[in-house]
């Protein structure tokens, strides 16, 4: 079985691709640029360097696979939900003309919901082009990432993250290493088929408040959480630099999803995971602070 994996440096694909070496797979891995691979691993697996918004060169790299782990590349461009429908163009052509079998997607929480959800808008356009092909697919509709925490470091040694939702809204976290295990399990298991879906939750849905707690425990620094207006959050966005379609891609991830909204796939023995925020801020965000 011949089992690729895309953004093999990403958050979830630096674990992955070791956890199926060990496993004793011979992955075939898809980078942008592979040499950012760590040199212990290159030995390990096969590489192709490829742009995966790059449709030709997609379904080039990818001739000869059974089964693929897909992450679309996070976008770069003014259009994020743009730049998502070519990754998605990308995938869907790859499995129909080359015969992939089966398809693991790493997908959202909120991607159900299909509009409304800023850039996991996006995520849902590729569920949706990936169901419309002939392959076995599996959806992870992941939590939202602890190493998101790792884009505010400035915030967390200022004392104070700022965010859009209720400060006491509960959402599921999970640590990126629990997504590679599940999806390892995925692509390695012969006893599925179909269209599924698979929550990745987390060990606990946790608030913003209980965030700011859990980080300030364990790193020794005090940290509150703070809501701020939307158009405060837009301001900042538009200050950094980002396109219009950019800020209403990245709000749109918080704004979609804080005003009712419950997941699709409820929290069970399936989809919750064991690594907690505490143990995991401990590791890996605290040396950073």
């Amino acid at each position: 079985m011949r089992i690729a994996v895309t953004t093999p440096t990403g958050h979830v694909g630096r674990h992955l691709v070791p956890i199926l070496v060990r496993a004793g797979v011979r992955p075939l891995v898809l980078a942008r640029r592979p040499e950012k691979l760590p040199a212990r691993l290159r030995a390990e697996v096969d590489t192709v360097a490829v742009d995966q918004f790059d449709t030709d060169a997609v379904v080039q790299a990818t001739a000869g696979v059974d089964t693929i782990y897909w992450v679309d590349p996070p976008p770069a461009g003014d259009d994020p939900l743009a730049e998502y429908r070519r990754a998605a163009t990308s995938i869907a052509r790859a499995v129909t003309e080359n015969g992939i079998g089966r398809v693991v997607f790493q997908s959202s929480v909120g991607a159900e919901k299909r509009r409304g959800a800023g850039e996991i808008d996006g995520l849902a356009a590729t569920e949706l082009a990936l169901d419309d092909t002939d392959a076995d697919v599996t959806h992870l509709r992941c939590g939202y990432f602890f190493s998101n925490l790792e884009y505010q470091l400035d915030m967390i040694a200022s004392g104070s993250v700022q965010v859009i939702v209720p400060v006491d809204h509960p959402m599921p976290w999970v640590a990126p290493r629990d997504i590679a295990e599940v999806a390892a399990t995925r692509l390695l298991s012969s006893e599925w088929s179909g269209r599924h879906v698979q929550a990745v939750h987390g060990p606990s849905d946790l608030t913003w408040k209980q965030v700011a707690e859990i980080v300030s425990a364990a790193t020794g620094l005090p940290l509150r959480a703070e809501q701020i207006a939307d158009d405060e959050m837009r301001r900042g966005l538009h200050a950094a630099g980002l396109s219009d379609a950019q800020v209403d891609a990245m709000t749109g991830m918080s704004t979609g999803l804080r005003e009712g909204f419950v997941p699709e796939q409820p929290r069970s023995i399936r989809s919750t995971t064991p690594t907690t925020l505490a143990a995991w801020t401990y590791d890996v965000l605290r040396p950073q602070l």
